[in-house]
């Protein structure tokens, strides 16, 4: 697969506690980009966080959050994320929670596989 040039980033915010079934939110929405053929999916743990809740999640040792905040970056073709965010609501759907979800223009500069 060869990505280069303008693309879009798909960001996800999503609650560490938010599932489907057993399955974290955060893993069925990478194994379902993955399916699909999207260039690339990173999960990141944030440390602290609100939303529309306006309810403070944060990992301080004294007050240790179970719902810390997750983001799942996605960089693909406009193309390719355009065919994927019905798939993203879907999911949201099932699980039933709330979440953000960002598009912004990239300029990917570099996207090769291990040698």
């Amino acid at each position: 697969m060869q990505l280069n040039g303008q693309s879009k980033l798909l960001r996800i915010f999503v609650g560490e506690i938010d599932k489907i079934g057993h399955t974290p939110l955060y893993e069925a929405i990478v194994y379902e980009a993955k399916k699909q053929g999207i260039a690339g999916a990173t999960v990141l743990r944030g440390i602290m966080s609100y939303g529309a809740s306006s309810t403070i999640h944060t990992a301080k040792l004294i007050d240790i959050s179970e719902d810390l905040p997750i983001v799942i970056e996605i960089v693909d073709t406009e193309e390719k994320i355009n065919h994927f965010l019905p798939e993203i609501n879907k999911l949201f759907d099932e699980c039933g929670r709330g979440g953000l979800i960002t598009i912004e223009q990239v300029n990917v500069l570099y996207y090769r596989p291990k040698k």
